[in-house]
C-alpha cells in the first residue's frame, strides 16, 4: 500500500530530483510543468501531439437559425470550449434570446472553470435559462450521463479532428454513450489533434543513449499522447519493449482511467492512475506518493 503523502521524506537541496518525461500538447504544458517542479521534480517535455482550434467549422451551428434548435452543448476537452470561444466572436451576443426553453453546458473537471458568468452572458442575457451540468467524475460517459434523459434533443458535440494518427474510441463512444441516453448528438469536428511528427520523442532516445540518463517517470494525459510517442519511437528503431528495458524501474503514469484504458489497449502498461482526474494536480499527487515510496525503498536497500 503507499503510503499517505504527508509520511514520505520532502525534497531536499541535496536530493537528486526525478525527471519526469511528459508529452502534454503546448497548451496544457506549462500548467503540468509547474505542478511536476513544485513537487520536486525535473520535467522533460517531450510534446506527441498539438492541437488547433478549427473554430469556422462551427459558424454554421452558431447562427441565430440553428443554436436555438439545439437543446445542449456538451463539451468533452477544454480545447472545445476554446474553439467554441472563437468562433462565437464572429456573431452578435448574445447567441440565443432571453426567452426559451432551458439551454444545457456541460464540461468536465477543471476545464468547468472557463464556462464562467462572461462566457454564458455571451450565449445568453437571462443566465437563468442556462444550467452548466460538470459531472463528478470528468469522464466522457459521464459527462453524457450527466445530461439525463434526451427524449431527442438535440445536443452540439465540439470534439476533436485526428490527423496523423488513429482516432480512439474515446469520442465515438461518448457519442454513443448520448445516443443511449436518447440525445441525437451532432459531432463537429471543431480543432484538430495532430501528431508532432517523426522526430517528437528524439529527447527521450537520446537520453536513453547516454551514460547515467536516467528516466524516473512519464506521465500521459491522453491516449493520443502514447499513439504518437509509440509512433515516434517507431522511426528510432525504438519501441516500448526497449524502453522498459532501458529504464526498468520506469513509472508510468495516467491522467484518469480513460487515458490508462488507451494506453493498456496500445500495449504501454500502467503503473499509477490517478484516481482525481479532474485536473493534472491528481495525477502529479499520485506519482509524487510512487516516486517517494520508491525512493525510499531503494534507501533502505
Amino acid at each position: 500500500m503507499a503510503l499517505p503523502s504527508s509520511t514520505l521524506t520532502p525534497p531536499t537541496s541535496n536530493t537528486v530530483k526525478p525527471t519526469v518525461i511528459f508529452t502534454t500538447p503546448p497548451n496544457y504544458a506549462a500548467r503540468l510543468s509547474t505542478l511536476l517542479t513544485l513537487k520536486g521534480h525535473a520535467s522533460l517535455w517531450c510534446p506527441t501531439i498539438t492541437t488547433h482550434p478549427t473554430p469556422q467549422s462551427l459558424f454554421s451551428h452558431l447562427s441565430p437559425r440553428s443554436l436555438p434548435l439545439l437543446s445542449a452543448i456538451a463539451f468533452p476537452s477544454r480545447a472545445s470550449i476554446t474553439s467554441f470561444t472563437l468562433a462565437a466572436l464572429s456573431f452578435p451576443k448574445p447567441l440565443l434570446p432571453s426567452h426559451g426553453p432551458t439551454f444545457i453546458l456541460a464540461a468536465l473537471g477543471k476545464d468547468s472553470e472557463l464556462i464562467n458568468t462572461l462566457f454564458i452572458s455571451q450565449i445568453c442575457s437571462n443566465l437563468e435559462r442556462i444550467i452548466v451540468l460538470v459531472p463528478p467524475i470528468a469522464t466522457p460517459n459521464s459527462l453524457a450521463l450527466s445530461l439525463g434523459e434526451g427524449y431527442g434533443r438535440k445536443v452540439l458535440c465540439p470534439v476533436p479532428k485526428v490527423v496523423g494518427l488513429d482516432e480512439p474510441p474515446v469520442v465515438p463512444d461518448f457519442l454513443k454513450d448520448l445516443e443511449s441516453g436518447g440525445w441525437v448528438p451532432i459531432r463537429v469536428d471543431a480543432y484538430e489533434t495532430r501528431w508532432v511528427g517523426p522526430s517528437c520523442v528524439e529527447g527521450v532516445v537520446r537520453k536513453g543513449e547516454k551514460n547515467g540518463g536516467e528516466v524516473d517517470a512519464v506521465v500521459f494525459t491522453s491516449s493520443g499522447e502514447v499513439e504518437g510517442f509509440l509512433k515516434s519511437l517507431k522511426e528510432f528503431g525504438w519501441d516500448w519493449g526497449m524502453v522498459r528495458r532501458r529504464w526498468p524501474r520506469l513509472v508510468v503514469a495516467a491522467h484518469g482511467p480513460v487515458t490508462a484504458a488507451g494506453a493498456e489497449r496500445l500495449g504501454v502498461d500502467v503503473d499509477v492512475v490517478s484516481s482525481n482526474f479532474g485536473s493534472f494536480q491528481g495525477v502529479v499527487d499520485a506519482l509524487d506518493v510512487r516516486l517517494r515510496t520508491l525512493g525510499q525503498e531503494l534507501d533502505c536497500m
